[in-house]
């Protein structure tokens, strides 16, 4: 079995592998530990989810944190005997990477390229709701050109709360009617709503430049309640990027 891990600054997305299969996975806060930590906590979610610990061969991880690569490498080896892969841009993604400086791209985003391109084909927009609002774009032709890069839902609602004592704390659900009856149902139209509307406009402007329309899949956290609000986005894929994962490392197997 393979383990995968996309690490962000928010969230870390853990998954198992069996062949194709996607048989396990977990969405979880990232944090910053020591390589006993992270060993010991891969271990005990193996060991709660029924999962042998020498069932797993091998692994591969992409990260936004620096801070966790080297204690997440020394723990994946010290713990699970595995030597982990690390996504760059300098493995065989299977695409070519037309961006203006390639070593730039976050893994996150090569991998949802990756990923897309393969379930969806080309050409395809893949908008990731994490920390930040991403839209990755592959062309025509099967090459990552580039994106934009927002925002996300929590990071733009902490920032709203952080400057604005009075307002109260809410959920990140979309209230029926885009006009606030009260102030939870306002700040909620404004963020969920508002979120919606900028990924449409953006992606819109994307078709614009491209000259055609393309696919939008959405992956992440927020993936979901967002898309029900959007005009552009065609499918939502939560769990997009831990393929991504799997199809790099099985490029990669014998490098």
């Amino acid at each position: 079995m393979l383990l995968v891990l996309d690490v962000g600054n928010t969230t870390a997305v853990i998954g198992i592998f069996d062949g194709e299969n996607l048989v396990k996975h977990w969405r979880l806060r990232s944090e910053r530990r020591t390589s006993d930590e992270l060993g010991v906590y891969l271990l005990n979610l193996l060991d709660i989810s029924g999962i042998p610990r020498g069932g797993i061969r091998g692994a591969i991880f992409s990260s936004v944190a620096p801070a966790l690569d080297v204690p997440l490498a020394e723990g994946l080896r010290e713990y699970l005997a595995v030597e982990p892969v690390k996504v760059t841009a300098a493995l065989d993604l299977g695409m070519e990477i037309a961006y203006r400086s390639r070593h730039e791209v976050g893994a996150d985003r090569l991998v949802n390229s990756v990923a897309g391109k393969a379930r969806y084909g080309a050409p395809l927009i893949v908008a990731d709701f994490g920390t930040a609002i991403t839209l990755d774009i592959v062309n025509s032709e099967g090459a990552y050109l580039g994106g934009t890069i927002s925002p996300g839902l929590v990071t733009g609602m902490e920032a709203l709360f952080g400057r604005t004592a009075k307002l109260p704390q809410v959920s990140l659900e979309a209230p029926k009617n885009v006009i606030g009856s009260n102030t939870i149902e306002s700040i909620q139209a404004g963020i969920m709503y508002g979120n919606a509307g900028l990924v449409d406009f953006l992606v819109r402007s994307v078709w614009k430049e491209l000259g055609y329309e393309t696919p939008v899949a959405a992956t992440g956290g927020h993936a979901g309640a967002v898309a029900s609000l959007s005009g552009t986005i065609t499918s939502v894929d939560p769990w997009l990027t831990l393929e991504g994962l799997r199809i790099i490392f099985e490029r990669n197997r014998g490098r």
